[in-house]
């Protein structure tokens, strides 16, 4: 056996811990597949496989996992579409405190904060007006006037 066939298995073993660490660190879901395919090559090394075809052999693996098994995991982690508190505000009733007009923020009151707020269609919307809140726009509400139905 040569030298390089003797520590091929440390080869992959770092790998696996360098591409487990990124993943770790960054939490992308992109890494964790080349960790699992070198720690696949870590129990194929001791087997009479050259070199070249071992890191063949990774990257067909660790794309395979990658293209087949990353949509699901995302699916089901959930990765990137981290909700704030924020989010249950959307669609919540909230008091006009300051006007709301066409160049100007105004001021609205929600669950006893104030909030800077904007309406969705670029109209005025008065002092003491009720309004809905239709999205958050970094710390400003985009709301949009209630109207009220006679009864």
């Amino acid at each position: 056996m040569n030298i390089v066939m003797e520590y091929l298995p440390w080869f992959w073993l770092f790998l696996v811990i360098l591409f487990t660490a990124i993943e770790v660190a960054t939490f992308g879901l992109a890494t964790i597949w080349f960790a699992l395919g070198a720690l696949v090559m870590l129990f194929l090394s001791p087997l009479p496989i050259p070199f070249l075809w071992q890191i063949l052999l990774f990257l067909i693996i660790s794309s395979v996992l990658l293209i087949f098994t990353r949509p699901v995991a995302v699916k089901k982690l959930k990765v990137g579409r981290e909700k704030t508190n924020t989010d249950s505000l959307i669609g919540e009733k909230a008091l006009v405190i300051k006007d709301i007009t066409e160049f100007e923020k105004g001021l609205v009151k929600l669950h006893g904060m104030e909030w800077s707020a904007r309406s969705v269609d670029g109209g005025a919307i008065a002092k003491n007006a009720t309004c809905r809140v239709e999205r958050i726009e970094g710390v400003t509400l985009v709301v949009g006037k209630v109207v009220l139905e006679e009864e």
